[in-house]
């Protein structure tokens, strides 16, 4: 599908975004290179043994005939599934990804970028190897953890005393010692769970009254339920509904108005299954903010602020944020200082055309990136399908023209 000098369209990052895109564009007959390792942000960027917060019908990549789905998969291998219901294990869905990749998109060249520059009718890439080439269209589908969010707070402390849960693959070496985590969703109440569950002594710091759990999922309901409260790809009820099925209609949303919804909207939350690994298991301190964090005995000092006027202090070995992703596509370091300057942005984010497609003609974002155009949709797998057509199909058109 490529040449080893050049291509109509490169893709950078072979996530689930990447490798769908790829997987639509091999339909298409568009030639392609496609540069990442494959899941490389859910193998070396997510605690063993973690589960998706989505359900299972809402974790599959997307091929243009919906056939490799991760259900299918599990089917083959003989390996526990639901559509609904039953949490997939990260084992699964890794297994899973390196499988879809294999079947769909076997041109995966596991190098990384790190080089762009805009040329006359398209783009300059240099790679990790040394590998220099041109391509017409460029597609950016770099997943969420150039953009892990960290509190300015923890920021002087230095890696040895304070992460962000994407920079733990495994929570093991912590058994014996002291932990505070700080967030208040999914990412935040897992690690914490499984701290719990490695042996460490482990502290939940969040600012809310209290924390959210989903709701238990409930197998058998009744029509009236499924009316009034639809199940879709990234929850329950209209607004999940919406903003699952209809990005093309978010797009149409005033700017300030999308970019509000695609960070609060969807708020922090736990997912059913978690609630009972943390309540009574894991100390929690609500209504409390870090205000000050300073090192101590090769530990840290943390003060915490309380919505009483209070405070207090913990003192701990180690302090991991899980205060999720914020989208700033300068902290991409691969793209050069003049294309960023034409890049267009809004808070932090690409601004994009309806198929994805930035304020540079031929470079496209997909994934988190795309999250203030299209909505939450972009923040989860199930984003996958929708933008990948979208996107593929506007490649295709663009190209012949």
């Amino acid at each position: 599908m490529s040449t080893p000098t050049d291509a109509n369209v490169t893709i950078v990052g072979a996530g689930p975004y990447g490798l769908s895109a790829a997987a639509h564009l091999r339909a298409l007959g568009v030639p392609f290179r496609i540069l990442g390792i494959p899941m490389s942000a859910w193998r070396d960027h997510m605690p063993n043994g973690m589960f998706l917060r989505s359900e299972g019908f809402a974790s599959s990549l997307s091929d243009p005939e919906d056939h490799m789905t991760i259900g299918r998969y599990c089917r083959e291998h003989g390996l526990e599934y639901g559509d609904y219901a039953v949490p997939v294990p990260l084992e699964t869905f890794l297994g899973y990804g390196r499988w879809f990749q294999r079947q769909a998109v076997p041109e995966v060249e596991e190098v990384l970028v790190s080089s762009l520059r805009r040329r006359p009718g398209g783009f300059d890439l240099t790679l990790e190897n040394g590998e220099r080439f041109t391509s017409r269209r460029v597609v950016v589908a770099c997943g969420p953890v150039p953009f892990a969010r960290m509190p300015s707070v923890l920021r002087s402390l230095g890696p040895e005393r304070a992460t962000h849960t994407s920079d733990h693959s495994d929570l093991a070496g912590f058994a014996g010692r002291d932990v505070a985590v700080i967030g208040k969703g999914q990412s935040a109440l897992e690690t914490a769970a499984l701290l719990n569950e490695a042996g460490a002594r482990t502290h939940l710091l969040a600012r809310r009254l209290r924390l959210h759990w989903n709701p238990d999922p409930v197998l058998d309901r009744s029509l009236n339920d499924r009316i009034r409260e639809p199940i879709a790809g990234l929850g329950s009820g209209w607004a999940c509904w919406l903003y699952s099925n209809a990005p093309a209609a978010f797009y149409r949303l005033p700017a300030r108005s999308r970019v509000r919804r695609a960070r609060h909207s969807l708020g922090p939350s736990g997912a059913w299954w978690l609630r009972g690994r943390v309540e009574g298991r894991v100390s929690v301190h609500l209504q409390s903010e870090v205000v000050s964090a300073r090192p101590e005995n090769g530990g840290v000092r943390l003060v915490l602020a309380h919505d009483d006027g209070g405070s207090s202090e913990i003192v701990t070995d180690h302090v991991i944020a899980g205060t999720g992703y914020r989208v700033d596509v300068t902290r991409l370091r691969f793209i050069s200082p003049g294309l960023m300057a034409r890049l267009r942005r809004r808070a932090g984010a690409p601004v994009l055309s309806t198929d994805f497609e930035s304020s540079v003609p031929g470079l496209y974002f997909l994934g988190l990136a795309a999250a203030n155009t299209y909505g939450p949709v972009c923040r989860f797998v199930y984003g996958a399908r929708f933008s990948a057509r979208r996107a593929s199909r506007h490649l295709l058109a663009n190209l012949a023209a």
